[in-house]
């Protein structure tokens, strides 16, 4: 018992380190980008920074999504929809923005104008105020979620019946955002952002506002990620592996499931509202297109390929495929996606348990070699 014990805090503090080590990695990156003289080998170009930033962006929303999925059983397939009204909101408030006067909602967006509309829609007012547009970013997810899950919980629908809802509610809110161009832009999205809390999105200060949503962004990476590892080592989490590896026995144990589930799926939608609202200002632009099925559906395998039930894979599985994805379209610009189809393949044949058990698996080979 103590050999178990003891191999499992060694695998601990294993994966500490190597969270640690990827985060430091992920902030010496930024440094590498000011060093001088642009034949560098270890030059970052701007691009290839706010490249990352997004990808990192990407790494919130898994780790939230892992701990609905991985940690407690819950596949959804509509993470997108959370990820694109945390998006929304930040959007709308960057919107109005642009080329404000400082009078309350006197300044429409173009499109709005383009459609006809003489007057600011009532939803659309609050966001002109940041004090109100931030905490929306994540309230309004989680509150879609809690009510969502309250009455999918509560009938306890579970397994795969839950993923198809929830891959209902995702093309539900994409039809929605493009029938509704006068009021959400349609399938152009919102863009054409100037600046965000002083700091210009265009023009050749660019650079400085990229390095600092780049560092925003890993501080809240970071954030998220110590808030998932609070979550999965306390009772709570303890509580939630339970449910996933025996639901009907946690119930029958007295413990309010449904109560559980709502919570933690509440969490997970807060932490993909917050990636969207990050991802919208070093992107440049929120649409229908990132909140239907293929992109919920390809946030699942960001947890997938890089191991589901850990902390650390999610992360690197989204910095992972999205980096892969990158660099196969630019390489193969004609058959990348074949590429991409076959790491997958790779990974779910290889590496069953994600990349983050590739170290396992050779210490596994090496003791039996040595046996």
């Amino acid at each position: 018992m103590s050999n178990i014990s003891h191999e499992k805090k060694r695998n601990t503090r294993e994966w500490i380190i190597a969270g640690s080590v990827l985060f430091v990695f992920l902030i010496i990156i930024p440094l590498l980008s000011t060093l001088p003289g642009e034949d560098s080998w270890c030059r970052i170009s701007s691009f290839r920074l706010n490249l990352l930033g997004k990808f990192c962006c990407f790494a919130i929303l898994a780790l939230g999504l892992n701990l609905a999925w991985g940690y407690t059983g819950i596949l959804s397939l509509g993470q997108g929809v959370y990820f694109g009204l945390g998006g929304y909101c930040m959007a709308m408030y960057l919107m109005l923005k642009v080329g404000a006067s400082g009078h309350y909602g006197s300044v429409l967006p173009d499109f709005m104008v383009w459609n006809g509309l003489t007057e600011l829609p009532w939803f659309w007012k609050p966001m002109n105020y940041a004090w109100v547009a931030i905490p929306c970013v994540v309230i309004v997810p989680m509150a879609l979620a809690g009510g969502f899950g309250y009455m999918l919980f509560r009938s306890r629908v579970r397994g795969v019946y839950f993923a198809i809802v929830t891959q209902a509610l995702a093309m539900v809110l994409a039809i929605t955002l493009v029938g509704n161009q006068p009021l959400t832009g349609g399938t152009n999205g919102l863009n054409d952002f100037r600046a965000i809390f002083g700091l210009p999105l265009r023009g050749p200060d660019l650079p400085r506002t990229e390095f600092v949503l780049y560092i925003a962004t890993i501080v809240i990476l970071f954030g998220a990620y110590m808030l998932c590892r609070w979550i999965t080592r306390s009772k709570l989490g303890k509580v939630l592996v339970a449910i996933r590896d025996d639901e009907n026995r946690v119930r029958f144990s007295g413990y309010d499931v449904a109560n559980y589930k709502i919570f933690i799926f509440m969490v997970a939608a807060g932490l993909a509202g917050l990636a969207g609202a990050l991802f919208v200002p070093q992107v440049g632009i929120i649409a229908p297109a990132n909140v239907g099925i293929v992109p919920s559906i390809e946030m699942t395998l960001w947890v997938a390929v890089g191991g589901r039930g850990t902390l650390v894979g999610p992360v690197i599985g989204a910095l992972l495929v999205n980096a892969a994805k990158s660099g196969f379209s630019e390489s193969f610009p004609t058959i990348w996606l074949y590429f991409l189809g076959a790491l997958f393949l790779g990974v779910v044949v290889v590496f069953p348990k994600g990349v983050i058990d590739i170290p396992n698996m050779i210490k596994r080979a090496y003791r039996k070699k040595s046996k």
